[in-house]
């Protein structure tokens, strides 16, 4: 869920947020509903940002904080920022002990070198690809020497860009666009952003989802300086 440059798309993500808020925290999976290789990941990000304790986490595009708080179960300092103010006032109402902020991906709210560990869950999909690079240059600027990244959501299993249009989310038709982009691709442009890429799991399409369509999850750190 981001920001500039294009105020078409980020009006219509956050109108569209805003429109399925309610709709969206009944029909998405909880943690505990998620598959055990995308619950290990999440396992294997909390316990690596907890162990290195290099500062707090952002969960950006949280939502309606589910996986904000189960991180936080899980010992990591962690706190969200979302686009849509109708998701935030729901992580603020069902999670009041975590802070939860309005704000941007492309221009987040956090100096530099702040945080210990970036999550990005199922949140950057909307972004269309030529700005992917504005926002892995955030995560870049805002993480510390040696801080963590978790970059999860959909991704293609060909080496095309597939454009998902408009569609409606439960009773309510939404404005957004999932941009969806091969793992490799991701890989290279988190690469170009200083990142270097620790691992990758790439998950096998489920039965009846959308062509093209498959899951990705990467782990990525900010280099050491010097």
């Amino acid at each position: 869920m981001t920001d500039n440059p294009s105020p078409t798309y980020l009006t219509a993500i956050r109108t569209s947020y805003d429109t399925v808020a309610a709709d969206y925290v009944q029909l998405v999976k909880t943690p505990a509903e998620l598959d055990p290789l995308s619950r290990a990941m999440l396992t294997a990000f909390a316990e690596s940002v907890r162990t290195a304790g290099l500062g707090p986490v952002a969960d950006l595009g949280c939502g309606p904080g589910r996986v904000t708080a189960h991180l936080a179960a899980l010992g990591v300092p962690i706190f969200g920022i979302d686009l849509s103010p109708k998701m935030t006032e729901l992580a603020r109402d069902a999670y009041p002990d975590l802070d939860f902020t309005v704000g941007s991906m492309t221009a987040l709210p956090i100096r530099d070198n702040a945080l210990g560990g970036v999550l990005a869950y199922y949140s950057t999909h909307h972004t269309p690809p030529a700005q992917l690079p504005t926002l892995y240059a955030e995560f870049h600027r805002t993480l510390t020497p040696g801080g963590l990244l978790m970059l999860a959501g959909h991704a293609t299993v060909d080496e095309q860009v597939h454009l998902f249009p408009t569609q409606a989310y439960g009773d309510h038709p939404v404005s957004y666009e999932s941009h969806l982009i091969p793992t490799e691709r991701i890989a290279e442009l988190l690469r170009r952003a200083g990142f270097a890429v620790t691992a990758q799991l790439v998950q096998e399409r489920t039965e009846g989802a959308t062509a093209n369509r498959t899951f990705a999850t990467l782990l990525a750190r900010k280099p050491l300086v010097g």
